[in-house]
């Protein structure tokens, strides 16, 4: 009797073992199947290309963008495959000259036709933006900048590719593009989820960078400031990226960006002098002759423009920065605000916040300057390394820098000058908010500038809602598939051992 309850207990006990192992198998099938249904992915076989030309004040460069189709509205997908630098200065030089543009355009356009496969070329988006340079013609004359235009827009229509249009972009457009691309590079778009938890949590959502950008023509400053009151509304963007919120500050400089600031300053000191202008902006022993009509050709200088007794003026370089920021700080009218707060000629200016990214022209001297190599240096460190490479004689700067073209080498001084003036007494940046700024020529090896955010923008790329989850990372995908494949395995080898061999499970028992 005793051996039949016995048997009778080891047979219960075997069947209820066999009913929680199988259905545990059957959680680790589902789970298997769960996982691979929704995580494992397609090779990114379909390929889409996009490529964006930015026209520029002073050059054009071409970029050519790449993402797998499948993973459109994943954030950091899209990378850039090249950049192409068109040679010659910027389309709107060739506004006497429109029958050149056609052999201006060539190289970088076959060069695009080389790195997009053939098969994808009729598929694949070009936009052309051009900035400040084009705004400057078009101010200055309209049906000009519209002929430009015409004349690029005939010649990139000639290429087997999807041509999407060439037009001037404003300043508030450059911009937000430049927030955009920086920010989606950085990642700051979307918040990382776990597998186990599916909803990101809103507080723990990372800040966003602000853009600070400087061209030849103009410059941009583009930030979320900590109050979302902006008192200017045509400062204010509203943006709703991947299920959030953003009220952006955003202003454009036309007319001081690096090059034509120089031209204001020169339009400026030149008065009162008697053809020869000692200038602290350009390096002791460094003398140049200059046209007075074509410092007056650009609108920049107008309201500097007066009768002079010369035709040109020669211009002899003392090399002093603290000369020379005090002839740029000039260029700045911080003598009335209609705001809470302004940076300079009445611009309303929020109070600065959170991280900053300076690109383009900025990163560029700099890099020059050899302040990118290392954290963002002091401002004192800075300024100290400006004195004295302001002071050093041409003839040095020459021999040191042999293969730096003379114009570029010439106009270091000024330029880095200019950041800094621009920055700390146009922006506001203090000692202790300086550290927040990070100059910066490429994210993942994408160039950081307008251009991305621009092509996002225009293909619809960035969702405004959040997508519904988050795929795994590859790693943890794989990690997972193997954990569930071992506990199916396990499982089923168990469960065949006991239904067979119950004898060997309850020996110990007996």
């Amino acid at each position: 009797m005793e051996d039949y309850r016995e048997s009778e207990l080891k047979n219960f006990c075997s069947r209820n073992i066999l009913i929680i192992l199988g259905f545990s198998c059957i959680i680790a099938v589902i789970a298997l199947i769960a996982v691979g249904l929704t995580q494992n992915k397609p090779l990114p076989e379909n390929v889409k290309y996009g490529i964006v030309l930015d026209a520029g004040s002073s050059h054009t460069s071409l970029y050519i963008y790449k993402w797998p189709a499948e993973k459109e509205n994943d954030t950091g997908v899209v990378h850039q495959v090249t950049e192409c630098k068109l040679k010659g200065p910027g389309i709107s030089r060739y506004a006497q000259k429109l029958s050149e543009i056609d052999i201006y355009l060539t190289a970088c356009m076959v060069r695009a036709t080389q790195v997009v496969p053939k098969s994808r070329h009729q598929e694949t988006p070009v936009y052309l933006g051009a900035t400040a340079g084009m705004r400057l013609l078009r101010i200055e004359n309209e049906q000009l900048a519209d002929k430009v235009l015409a004349a690029v827009a005939r010649s990139l229509s000639n290429y087997y590719f999807d041509f999407q249009g060439a037009r001037i972009i404003t300043g508030q457009e450059e911009g937000a593009y430049g927030w955009i691309t920086i920010n989606y590079l950085l990642g700051k778009f979307t918040q990382k989820t776990s597998w186990l938890n599916l909803r990101p949590n809103e507080d723990s959502a990372l800040e966003t960078y602000g853009a600070l950008d400087l061209g030849g023509a103009s410059t941009q400053i583009t930030f979320v400031p900590q109050d979302k009151e902006i008192e200017s509304p045509s400062n204010a963007l509203h943006f709703r990226l991947y299920g959030r919120d953003y009220s952006v500050y955003t202003h454009s400089f036309l007319c001081y960006g690096k090059d034509q600031a120089l031209r204001q300053k020169l339009a400026k000191d030149i008065q009162g002098t008697n053809g020869t202008l000692r200038d602290p902006c350009f390096h002791p022993g460094y003398e140049t002759v200059m046209n007075v009509s074509d410092l007056y050709s650009s609108p920049c200088t107008k309201r500097y423009e007066r009768t002079l007794p010369f035709d040109q003026f020669q211009i002899q370089g003392t090399g002093n920065y603290q000369q020379c920021q005090q002839s740029i700080l000039q260029l700045f009218n911080t003598s009335y605000c209609p705001y809470s707060h302004c940076s300079f000629n009445g611009i309303f200016l929020p109070s600065l916040h959170g991280d900053f990214g300076a690109f383009s022209a900025y990163y560029y001297v700099m890099e020059f300057l050899n302040f990118t190599s290392e954290e963002t240096p002091s401002q004192e460190k800075m300024t100290d390394t400006m004195e004295k490479f302001c002071s050093q004689p041409w003839e040095e700067l020459k021999t040191h820098f042999g293969n730096v073209k003379e114009k570029y080498l010439s106009e270091y001084c000024f330029s880095g000058t200019y950041i800094l003036s621009l920055l700390v007494s146009g922006y506001g940046f203090t000692a202790d908010s300086w550290k927040n700024i990070h100059f910066m020529g490429k994210i993942q090896s994408s160039n950081v500038g307008w251009t991305l955010g621009y092509m996002l923008n225009l293909t619809n790329m960035i969702p405004a809602e959040q997508p519904l989850s988050t795929p795994l990372t590859h790693s943890t995908y794989v990690f997972l598939m193997a954990l569930f494949s071992v506990i199916l395995v396990a499982v089923i080898i168990i469960g065949v051992f006991i239904f067979h061999k119950p004898s060997y499970f309850w020996k110990d028992m007996v």
